[in-house]
Order: structure tokens, then sequence, then C-alpha cells
């Protein structure tokens, strides 16, 4: 509930209904609750959205892509496109542009503090052609540079990892508890379970160890993007 009322979580149908009950409102909050639920993003990912937001700060392991929040526009419309083939190109602009906005949360020169493990094969994952990926790692470089994005490359000589299953998000907040999100294909799920999120900090902690550290990682985005850009032009 402390959630709910800070905003840091959507409330969901499920939980809109016991309250009309209890609060002997009708259909009040589940009326409010649906459009609430009007999202630019994809309904799995839509409460995700606001509450990385609202974070002070974002832990996130990149497994086999750039996540949303460092990615350039090419980058995203090759993402996006691939995820549909058939889409108008309306609606992938769509999607562009709420990627996009929830960039722009970087435009503050502190906060959220933002922490990315990328693993090296979302580096070399040739996503929308070698000057798209040119373009992107440099982006990358360009906000660590500047020390805005904290990143650390996973490498393949790393070997098996505590976060083989997938990607995670980790997000805190100065008003309301922690929450991590994961997602797959098309599913996202966002947990508040301190248990689950404490064991999921230390799955971060144990990927950033694994890691090469900040100084090598980003001589390895530099370098492959170099690599990049001169085999496009080539």
């Amino acid at each position: 509930m402390g959630q709910l009322e800070s905003a840091v979580r959507r409330m969901q149908p499920e939980i809109a209904r016991p309250i009309d009950l209890a609060l002997d409102t009708g259909d009040f909050f589940l009326r409010n609750c649906k459009a609430a639920s009007k999202s630019r993003y994809p309904e799995h990912f839509a409460e995700a959205a606001e509450a990385e937001a609202r974070a002070t700060a974002i832990r996130e392991y990149a497994p086999v892509l750039i996540p949303g929040l460092v990615q350039t526009a090419a980058y995203a419309r090759a993402v996006n496109r691939a995820y549909a083939p058939t889409a108008p190109e309306e609606v992938i602009d769509g999607w562009v542009e709420g990627r996009m906005a929830r960039a722009r949360l970087l435009d503050d020169p502190t906060k959220p503090l933002l922490w990315v493990v990328l693993d090296e094969a979302s580096l070399r994952r040739e996503t929308g052609g070698r000057a798209v990926m040119a373009a992107a790692l440099t982006h990358v470089a360009s906000l660590a540079r500047r020390s805005r994005v904290i990143v650390q490359v996973l490498p393949f000589s790393a070997g098996a990892h505590t976060a083989m299953e997938g990607a995670l998000k980790l997000m805190e907040f100065d008003d309301a508890p922690p929450l991590v999100y994961f997602e797959g294909v098309r599913v996202g799920r966002l947990e508040d379970d301190p248990a689950l999120v404490n064991q999921l900090r230390l799955t971060f902690e144990l990927l950033a160890a694994s890691a090469l550290p900040p100084e090598k990682s980003l001589a390895l985005i530099e370098a492959l993007a170099q690599d990049y850009a001169h085999e496009d032009n080539a």
C-alpha cells in the first residue's frame, strides 16, 4: 500500500476491486486503474517503466542487448523491428519515442545512479548493422566517460556465472522499498519480496565482481566501436 501511495507501484485490478469494496466507492478505483493502464510502453513493462522513472538507483544486468536507458534511437529501432517484423512504421516510431523518453532520465547529472553490467554477447551481437553498433557503443562509452553511468563488461572468459538464467533490474527509492524486475519474451514481472530482492542484489554484486573493472570495460567497448566503424567503412 505504501508503494501505491507513493506512486512507485501501479494499482492493479486485483487490488482495486477489494479496495472499492472496502471503501464502498463503487468502481472508482477499478475505473481509474484501467485509465492509468494506458501507456506508451508495452503492457508487461509499463509498471516497471513508471518505477524506473522514480528510482534513485538502478542496477541492471543485460545478457543479450544494450539496455533501453543507454540505447540510441537507431539501436532501439532495430531491436523493436526485430521484435515486431510486420508492425506498421508508426507503431515502431511510437515504441522508439517511448524508449528515448525513458533515456531522458539521464539528463539529470546525478540521479538516478545507473550501474550496468553488460554481457560481452550484447556488445558483439550485431543489431541494426555495423554503423548502428558503432554509434550505440560510442554512446555507451560517452556516458561512462562523463561519469554518468557505471558500466562493466562481463567477458566470455568469465565462464559460468550467477545470472545465466536471464536479465535483472534492481531499483531503489527514497521513500519505498526496493524492487526487482525480470523480463522474458513479451513478459515481465515486478517483485518486492525482501528476501528475493536481497538474493538478487547479491547476484548483481557477484556479477560485478566477475566483470571487468570499469576502465578495462570502457577500453573494450571503445575498441569494439572502432572495429564496427572501421569495418563498416572498409
